[in-house]
């Protein structure tokens, strides 16, 4: 007979959404159902189809900034927009924890799809305007994607391990599940974990606008154009944010009497091997990725009491996703509650994954399931129970988190109530 593996604690939680800076801030927009998508104020988008964006307030990074700067070097011009926001949300998860946090031995393991890609999108309009001397030389470190780790590491002092993952909408959903294997295995005591992007700028945009994948039907009444599993949905809502995690081992956050909001004991990725943006209307591999998850933490699929949805609002996504949960949980399928935050905050890209578990930690912590909001008119083909616009009062025991990307990515994520 083998030991169990270690199981793996969520003692720390912070986040920088479009709501604005901090944990507590988040979770009471979310259990009240309102929108964090807004008209996109920040540059001139007259010239796009899609005006708006769930992007996190450069007011609120600012306000937050002036009552604690960025390390010892304070000058917030010297960062990404991501940086910040990473900086800031690491700061709040290792304060909850109750961590000081300097040491070899307290680690780094993030996701972000476009890093400082506002930095690289200001610099090169620099450089083709003609005047190089208007480039800074911190252009290029500042808008790698891997700096964002890094820009935590040196932020808090945490000397082990400092890696960006970057696999596309998937990002931190990978992030976590590798990060939890260190601790599993005792490469780390302690690792600050989740994702980060800050990717609401003119290019971005832009670029999604041409794909044709993100909402335009609703530049007017913004806080209506994320509606995933909608008849009505048109595309996704660009988001942007910060949700990071620290982690560490179950029984060592017991020892030393810290919260525990979940456990993480389960992941699973796949590939559908099929296309660069779109995924495999067939499911298998998506059906897989949870599967694996749930067999990973011991779990079998009548234990899960609540589902994380990727639910970004665009047709065949959310179509094919809803079919695979139904191939998942069989005839108890339309028993099983879930919603998709991202009717809420958008869709911000690698830190997608992240922002759903933090989520779906607060409800199983706090005993609310959090909405699916703008359910006006429902999708008779997706027809499972998405706690359609109000917040539910309703313990839940384990959760499954999904988190689907381009270049036919699937991962999942189980969380289980300590």
């Amino acid at each position: 007979m083998t030991d169990s593996p270690p199981r793996v604690a969520i003692t720390g939680i912070g986040v920088v959404s479009p709501f604005g800076v901090g944990r507590d801030l988040f979770w009471r927009a979310l259990s009240s159902g309102r929108s964090g998508t807004r008209a996109i104020d920040h540059f001139d988008a007259s010239a796009l189809s899609c005006r708006v964006a769930a992007a996190v307030p450069d007011a609120a990074i600012a306000a937050a900034l002036d009552a604690a700067p960025l390390g010892q070097r304070g000058d917030a011009r010297r960062y990404a927009k991501v940086s910040c926001i990473a900086v800031l949300a690491a700061r709040e998860a290792m304060a909850d924890a109750g961590l000081a946090g300097a040491g070899p031995s307290v680690g780094v393991l993030v996701g972000s799809g476009a890093g400082g890609i506002d930095v690289a999108e200001r610099q090169y309009e620099d450089f083709f305007s003609g005047d190089i001397r208007r480039v800074s030389p911190y252009a290029i470190p500042v808008s790698t994607v891997g700096m964002v780790s890094s820009e935590i590491s040196i932020a808090l002092g945490l000397r082990g391990i400092s890696h960006v993952v970057s696999t596309g909408c998937t990002s931190s959903t990978d992030a976590i599940g590798y990060a939890a294997s260190l601790i599993r295995h005792g490469e780390a005591d302690v690792v600050v974990s989740g994702g980060a992007d800050a990717c609401v700028t003119p290019g971005m945009v832009c670029g999604f606008t041409r794909m044709r994948v993100v909402s335009t039907a609703f530049n007017e009444q913004p806080d209506q154009a994320s509606r995933p599993f909608d008849r009505d949905r048109d595309g996704f809502v660009l988001g942007e944010g910060a949700w990071m995690l620290t982690l560490e081992r179950l029984e060592r956050a017991l020892a030393r009497g810290a919260r525990v909001y979940a456990t993480i004991d389960g992941y699973g990725s796949t590939c559908d091997a099929y296309h660069r943006v779109q995924m495999d209307p067939d499911g298998t591999e998506i059906v897989r990725a949870m599967r694996l998850a749930l067999a990973r933490a011991g779990v079998a699929p009548d234990a899960v009491g609540y589902v994380s949805y990727h639910g970004t609002s665009t047709r065949l996504n959310d179509l094919v996703e809803m079919q695979c949960v139904r191939r998942v949980f069989g005839s108890r399928a339309s028993q099983v509650p879930g919603s998709s935050i991202k009717s809420m905050i958008g869709h911000p890209q690698g830190a997608s994954g992240a922002a759903g578990v933090v989520a779906t930690a607060l409800a199983l912590a706090n005993g609310v399931l959090p909405p699916t909001i703008n359910q006006v008119t429902p999708d008779p083909a997706c027809d499972l129970d998405v706690i359609p616009n109000d917040a539910r009062r309703q313990e839940v025991d384990v959760a499954l988190c999904n988190c689907l990307g381009f270049g036919s990515k699937n991962s999942a994520l189980v969380l289980r109530r300590v």
